[in-house]
This record gives structure tokens, sequence and C-alpha cells, in this order.
């Protein structure tokens, strides 16, 4: 096998909310009730070394009391935000050497088998990933989850294994590997699938993997999650995700409960050529976005064309709040001088209809390539 994947020559700085810029004070942090102990919490947080946001610390470390004070919560819940939290952790150390890695997850059924086109989809498709610099993130178990952990290797896989009563092991691919991590809840688990992945492929599957796709829709819809690219792939001449396709439109979009706009947030395909094109053509200009105020800041790989600009301009005009796009350096107020050397394209956006958002990055993608014929 080739030599593994490398990172990214510019820093992911991966924020999956697309997030505000922090607030400078700690007027936020809230209060135990008691002044002395709230001083004394933010003395400890100011005092702990290796800290880059003191206020956040002493915000958790209050809330921390406050949860084990309150009469409202439990002795369970008070294990259970304690068992999350510690599973969040985990993960970010395992994932946090590879932050500067583009990676995919890949979700589908545990019960398919490695002679169904569908297993042997997953392996091709892993595999052209891990050749275009990507590494996989399956849910560590059998079926599509070992076909995404074969096709990608076990240097460039992660596993994201779930404790559960009738799977007693990772598969043979990703066990043992140091970049399997195990969780004992699912939302703690998906939060690391959408966190960490820039781009999400499903295969046919069942209840799990129609969870997986939806919460990875639901939360690029709402915003609540950053864009990126969502396959629906099938084995060839597959109809699995033609028949999801076609309940999508006449259940969902004939009643009006999604939008047309909201049919660009994925793409459904039996072609794994198609579908390797459509996640790295996603970040072929675009790199990244984040929000400062009500302005939304595009990072691009590179500049725009004057034309190319204008063209996008008008086009998008519908998600420009007022005033016009520029083209810029970084903000004063972004943090990230790691990606300071990237072009800026800077909006006052409205925070809707993601869908638009989505084909505004695909013409920005769009205009390298027109640019090179």
């Amino acid at each position: 096998m080739s030599q593994h994947v490398q990172p990214t020559k510019v820093p992911q700085g991966r924020d999956f909310t697309g997030g505000m810029i922090p607030p400078g004070s700690c007027s936020f942090v809230g209060s135990t009730g008691e002044k002395e102990l709230d001083d004394r919490i933010m003395e400890l947080a100011q005092s702990t070394h290796g800290v880059s946001d003191h206020c956040l610390l002493a915000e958790m470390m209050i809330t921390a009391v406050r949860i084990a004070r309150g009469g409202a919560v439990t002795e369970g819940d008070f294990k259970l935000m304690n068992r999350a939290l510690k599973e969040m952790r985990e993960a970010n150390e395992v994932f946090h050497p590879y932050c500067n890695n583009r990676k995919v997850a890949v979700f589908g059924s545990a019960r398919t088998q490695p002679d169904e086109p569908a297993y042997q989809t997953a392996v091709e498709f892993s595999r052209r990933m891990r050749e275009e610099g990507f590494m996989t993130i399956t849910g560590a178990g059998p079926g599509i989850m070992a076909a995404g952990n074969e096709g990608a290797g076990r240097e460039d896989s992660f596993g994201l294994d779930i404790a559960l009563p009738f799977e007693a092991a990772a598969n043979e691919f990703i066990a043992g590997d140091p970049k399997l991590i195990s969780f004992n809840y699912f939302f703690t688990r998906k939060l690391s699938f959408v966190k960490e992945a820039d781009a999400a492929v499903g295969l046919p599957g069942g209840f799990g993997t129609m969870d997986e796709v939806f919460e990875a829709l639901t939360l690029i819809q709402t915003g609540k999650a950053s864009i990126y690219p969502i396959v629906l792939l099938d084995g060839k001449g597959g109809t699995y995700w033609k028949f999801w396709k076609q309940f999508v439109d006449e259940h969902l979009a004939r009643l009006g409960m999604i939008s047309e706009d909201d049919f660009h947030l994925f793409l459904v395909t039996d072609d794994v050529e198609e579908a390797v094109e459509e996640i790295v053509g996603f970040y072929r200009v675009f790199h990244s976005y984040r929000y400062v105020g009500d302005k939304i800041v595009l990072r691009l790989n590179t500049a725009l064309a004057e034309d190319s600009l204008a063209s996008i301009e008008e086009e998008f005009s519908d998600l420009v709040k007022a005033g016009r796009m520029t083209q810029q350096e970084a903000l004063e107020e972004e943090d990230e001088e790691e990606l300071s050397g990237l072009v800026r394209l800077v909006f006052r956006h409205r925070r809707r209809n993601f869908g638009r958002l989505r084909q505004l990055i695909d013409a920005v993608n769009a205009s390298e390539v027109a640019a090179q014929k």
C-alpha cells in the first residue's frame, strides 16, 4: 500500500458549527450562587496551565457544581453527563493528532456481506478517497463499516465503536488500533461523526444509517453544522437511494416540508468516481467558513477573478442581508493565525436557506474550473 494520508498544506481550523467569534470577557460564565466560591473557581481556572480560555473552564466548573447540587439532577443524570463529557474528551484526544487531515465518514448496514455489491463499492470508495488524501471514519462494526476500514487501510482509518449487546467486537480492519474509540452513547458518537468529518457517505443500511444520514442533513439544513458534502452511494445499478430520494420527493418536497434548494445538500449516485469528485471538488477552491457578527467569512484556497466574483454576487444576491460581497484579507476579529493567508469572501448573511449557500460554494469551486478551460 502506498504512503499513508498526509496532513493538508493549509491547516483545517475545523469548527463544525461555523461558530461565532467568542466574546472577549467572562460575563457569560454564570454563578454557583456563592460569590466566594465563584471567585475561587475563577482563580483556579486562571492559574491552570495550558488553558487557552479560562472563562470557558470556569463556566464548565460552575456548571459541574450546579449539577452536583441541583435537586432536579438525579444521580443517574449526573453519571450520564459525566460519562458523556468523558467520551467527548477521549474522542478529541484520539482525533487531535489528525486534525489537519481531511476525513470522510462512511455509514451503512452492519449486515452487508463481503460478496455483495454495496460492500465492494464501499471498499473501492474508501480506497479512492485515501488516494485523494482523505482518511475514513466508520462505526467500527461489520458490513459496510468493515468495508470502509478495509478500503482505507488501518493506518488511515478511525473506528467509532458503540457498546451493543449483540455486536461483540470491532471489525478485523480496525480492532486493536489506537484510532478505535469506544462509546456508550449514540449521541456522543454521532457528534464525533459530524464534528470530525469533512464529508459523509451513506451506503444502503437500516435504521442506524437513516438516523446518521438524516442527522447530518438536519444539522446542515438548519445551520447548526457547517456545510459539507453528503453522498448517498449505491452499488452499481442499485436502487436503494433512488427510492429513498423518491420518498423525499413525493412525501417531503411535495408537501412543502423541505424546499427545492435542500436537494443541493446531497447527491444520489451509483458511481464511485462521481462520489469521489463530489467531495474532492467541494474543497477545490473553498476551504471553510465561519461567522463574525452577521458576516459570513468564506475562506478560499485561491482568489476569484473579478468577473467570477461579480457573477456570483449577482446570482446569489438573495443570500445577502445588506451591502455587497467583498473579497479581502482576514478580518481583524478572526483568531486563526494559521489561516490568515487565505483570501476571504465576506458578506452579511441572512443565515437561512443553507441549500442556497451550498450552491454558492459550488459556484465558487466551478469558477476555478472555468478559469482553467
